[in-house]
């Protein structure tokens, strides 16, 4: 029971870890990457649909993406959902959509390292809910006398360090983030 516990805790909290890197990725910085675009949906036949699922998404140099309708009638549904996203792009349009992406500003980066930071803060907070869970359920056993106070004890610590490991981890993400934002 004690190992089931903390192999479903270790489980939720590396799922949290890989919820913060796919928040991080949406986070941008100097360089183009595919997944900015990846939330930006486009209404398609009175239904809103990923933008993946309508056009290929590449990276045409550093600073461009090159978006490829797989309908030309799309074209322009495209370039309004993406001038309309909260991504303050400004697409330019011909048979296919290039987004210049604009040199972040020192204001910019600031910004968005607060934004990485507070990803990381709720990941955070995740792992810590989850430590909380893993030690409640530890209590419970040990209430309906299925352990002993000590396998208890020591349990909480192989908890803790999971949560330690866990959170260092979230550090280290984050850290790599902040010098990928900072770098000219």
């Amino acid at each position: 029971m004690i190992q089931d516990i903390k192999k479903d805790c270790e489980q939720r909290m590396r799922k949290s870890l890989d919820s913060l890197e796919a928040a991080l990725v949406k986070v941008r910085t100097g360089r183009a990457s595919p997944a900015m675009l990846k939330d930006v949906m486009v209404p398609y036949y009175g239904n809103d649909t990923p933008l993946s699922q309508l056009a290929s998404i590449n990276v045409e140099d550093a600073r461009t993406l090159l978006v490829q309708a797989f309908d030309r009638s799309m074209i322009a549904v495209i370039d309004k959902a993406l001038r309309s996203s909260d991504l303050g792009l400004n697409p330019i349009t011909a048979d296919v959509i290039r987004v210049p992406l604009p040199a972040l500003t020192e204001e910019t980066r600031r910004e968005m390292q607060k934004v990485a930071r507070h990803e990381a803060e709720n990941a955070r907070v995740a792992v810590r809910n989850i430590r909380r869970d893993a030690m409640a359920d530890l209590k419970d056993l040990l209430k309906a006398k299925e352990i002993s106070e000590d396998e208890e004890r020591r349990a909480n610590d192989e908890v803790q360090k999971l949560t330690d490991k866990a959170v260092a981890e979230i550090d280290k993400v984050l850290a790599a983030k902040e010098a990928d934002l900072m770098k000219v």
